[in-house]
């Protein structure tokens, strides 16, 4: 694999400050939310897909303003369909991770996706369309990354319950933020990754931030000055990785 499966420190993290300036709307049929750039071109849309938060968490929608603000019409697809894990839940007898996922497979999460993802095109107009994803997202940007699926470029932060084949699928440029510290994606899954990339032809980054463990790019307590500026340097990581294969022709 190339990234372990979800533990508990896929549900902790910090709730961070700030008003959403998107929307909840339709896309393809299904509720998602959406930011739109100051100047209201569709030109070029990112796809955020969500960790066990879901679109609820503050943190994903204020991330996707700020790629709004950067000239991308951006949408974070309601994939778990509202059975969204609060933020720092305590796992008991009445949640756990696996029975979680177990519920929402690709038979439910796919028909979410590929709807959202060709509406962007058909329906608002998106022509190129890059691909977020946090933890469990980035099991989604590496399937839609895959030749024709609808993916032109894919940016993920410290992922998990990827597959080594998943990666060996894809047909497009693809950017990893990984944490120094994380059971997740430890130095020997990153080094396996780096490994299956550096014998494929598609462009590639991985960054690797010092200081931060899984979750900095979503979760992380901003309040720390080195936390901050990983979790910022990786946003703008994904951003100049779009700007370059995303805005591109």
């Amino acid at each position: 694999m190339a990234s372990y499966p979800p533990s508990q420190c896929c549900i902790v993290g910090v709730k961070h400050e700030g008003e959403a300036v998107g929307t909840i709307e339709k896309v393809g049929g299904y509720d998602a939310y959406i930011a739109r750039p100051d100047d209201k071109s569709t030109r070029f849309g990112v796809v955020l897909f969500p960790d066990f938060m879901g679109y609820d968490l503050i943190n994903a929608k204020l991330i996707a303003d700020q790629f709004a603000a950067n000239g991308y019409l951006t949408v974070i697809p309601d994939v778990w369909e509202g059975d969204n894990v609060p933020l720092n839940w305590e796992p008991g007898n009445d949640f756990n991770i696996g029975q979680w996922m177990g519920k929402h497979g690709p038979d439910r999460t796919k028909p979410i996706c590929d709807a959202i993802i060709k509406a962007m095109g058909a329906d608002h107009g998106v022509e190129k369309l890059g691909g977020v994803g946090y933890c469990l997202g980035a099991k989604f940007v590496l399937g839609y990354l895959a030749d024709g699926k609808g993916l032109n470029a894919g940016y993920f932060a410290h992922p998990s319950a990827t597959t080594a084949d998943e990666l060996r699928n894809i047909a497009g440029p693809l950017s990893i933020a990984a944490a120094e510290t994380d059971s997740l994606f430890p130095a020997a899954k990153r080094h396996e990754t780096e490994a299956i990339l550096k014998d494929m032809t598609v462009p590639y980054q991985i960054s690797l931030y010092s200081d931060v463990d899984h979750g900095f790019a979503l979760k992380a307590d901003l309040k720390n000055p080195k936390i901050r500026f990983a979790t910022e340097t990786a946003f703008l990581q994904a951003v100049n990785w779009f700007d370059e294969f995303v805005k591109t022709k």
